[in-house]
C-alpha cells in the first residue's frame, strides 16, 4: 500500500497541476496498491464548512491524467453543492481507476484503508460504478464512510434522493419559465438510464411527463422501456424535440457542439459538471434562450441523504430538507435575472459567499 506524491507521476501533465492550484484544492492523494490491484485519487477541495464529503467512482479512465483532472472537478463542485444546500460540509471526491466489473472486496478494503489515512478529513460514499455492498467493504476498514447498508445503520442507495432533488429543480425551472410547476405534457429527455435516471423517470412517470430516453447500454434501455411508457431515443440527444433536457450521465454534455442544436428551453439534469466550460458555457445557453438549473444545486439530494447518516438518520427530514430546493432554484434564477449574469455564476456566489463567511 503507498501513497504517491505528485512529483512521482510523470504522467500528470502541466495543465492538471495549473487547474489544482487555480481552484485552490487542499490535497491530493495518490492511492496504489499492487496487492488488490488498486489504483486510486482522492482528492479534497475546501474543507472551510466541515470535513470533505464526497462519492468514489469507479471508472475505466484512459489516463491517470484525465482521472486527476476528473477527481478535481468532481470535488470542486461538492465544496460547492454542500455550500449552497445548507450543509457542514466541504467538497471531496474520489475514484478508482479500472473497469467496476473487476472490483474485488480486498480493493475495496484497500481503499478503506487510504481513507482511514486522511483522519476524517475525507468522508466517502457511493457513486457510479460502486454500490452499498463496496460501502460495507469499505466501512470495514474506515469509519469515514456514508451510504453504508440499511442493515448497518446506513442510509443505503442515494440515488432516488438526488432524483428528488433533479425534480425539484425541474419543476421550480417550468414554474419560472412557463409559470407552472407542473410537467403534465412536457417532453422530458433523460440522458443515462443508470440510477439516478432510472429514478427520475419513475418521478416523471408520476408527473404524467412525456419521457424519452437516451443512453449507450442497449440492455439498460430494454429494462426501463418494459417499466415504463418511454420512448427510446437513437439519434443524437440534441436533435430531438424536447421541453426539458435532463442529463443523468457523465458531464460535459453542454458543450460548443452541442448547445447551438438543443431543441429545449430548460436543462435540468443529476449529472454533475454538465457545463464542458464552465464559464463559457453557461454564457451560451443564454444567448440560445436555455434556463440552465445549476447541477451542483439540484443534484444535491443525495449528499444531503448522507449526510444525514452523520446526524442520526431521518428519512423525512432528508425528503423536506430535499424538497426545498425548489425555492432555491428560484432564488437563484432571481438573482441571475437582478444581475444580469448566468445561472451558474448566480449559483456559485452565495456557494463561495458561505464558505468565505464561514472563513472569516
Amino acid at each position: 500500500m503507498k501513497i504517491c506524491n505528485i512529483s512521482e507521476l510523470n504522467e500528470i501533465d502541466k495543465n492538471v497541476i495549473e487547474y489544482m492550484q487555480r481552484k485552490t484544492h487542499e490535497k491530493v492523494v495518490f492511492c496504489s496498491d499492487n496487492e488488490s490491484q488498486l489504483k486510486a485519487i482522492i482528492a479534497i477541495h475546501n474543507t472551510n464548512l466541515g470535513p470533505a464529503l464526497g462519492g468514489t467512482r469507479m471508472w475505466n479512465y484512459e489516463s491517470i491524467s484525465e482521472a486527476t483532472m476528473d477527481v478535481l472537478r468532481l470535488s470542486r463542485g461538492m465544496t460547492y453543492k454542500a455550500s449552497i444546500t445548507g450543509l457542514n460540509l466541504g467538497g471531496g471526491k474520489a475514484v478508482i481507476i479500472g473497469n467496476s466489473k473487476n472490483k474485488t472486496p480486498e480493493m475495496m478494503k484497500s481503499f478503506g484503508k487510504f481513507v482511514e489515512s486522511l483522519n476524517g478529513k475525507y468522508i466517502t460514499a457511493e457513486d457510479v460504478g460502486m454500490t452499498t455492498d463496496d460501502m460495507e467493504m469499505i466501512h470495514k476498514e474506515t469509519n469515514h464512510v456514508v451510504g453504508k447498508p440499511i442493515k448497518l445503520g446506513g442510509s443505503g442507495d442515494p440515488s432516488p434522493f438526488t432524483a428528488l432533488g433533479v425534480l425539484m429543480g425541474m419543476k421550480a425551472s417550468a414554474f419560472y419559465k412557463w409559470g407552472s410547476e407542473s410537467l403534465v405534457g412536457k417532453k422530458v429527455l433523460v440522458q443515462g438510464v443508470g440510477n439516478v435516471g432510472r429514478n427520475l423517470i419513475e418521478l416523471l412517470s408520476k408527473e404524467k411527463a412525456i419521457i424519452l430516453v437516451k443512453d449507450i447500454n442497449k440492455d439498460k434501455l430494454i429494462d426501463i422501456s418494459k417499466k415504463f411508457n418511454v420512448k427510446v431515443i437513437e439519434d443524437e440527444f440534441y436533435k430531438c424535440d424536447m421541453d426539458i433536457y435532463a442529463p443523468c450521465a457523465l458531464g460535459g454534455t453542454l458543450n460548443d457542439n452541442s448547445i447551438p442544436k438543443l431543441k429545449c428551453e430548460i436543462v435540468a439534469g443529476g449529472a454533475n459538471n454538465q457545463l464542458a466550460k464552465e464559464y463559457v458555457h453557461d454564457n451560451l445557453l443564454i444567448k440560445h434562450n436555455i434556463l440552465y438549473a445549476p447541477d451542483f444545486l439540484i443534484n444535491a439530494g443525495g449528499l444531503i441523504n448522507v449526510y444525514s447518516e452523520l446526524k442520526g438518520y431521518s428519512k423525512e427530514k432528508v425528503i423536506k430538507k430535499t424538497e426545498t430546493i425548489f425555492d432555491t432554484t428560484l432564488e437563484i434564477f432571481k438573482k441571475a435575472d437582478n444581475e444580469k449574469i448566468s445561472t451558474q455564476k448566480a449559483a456559485l456566489k452565495i456557494a463561495k459567499n458561505k464558505i468565505h463567511k464561514s472563513y472569516s
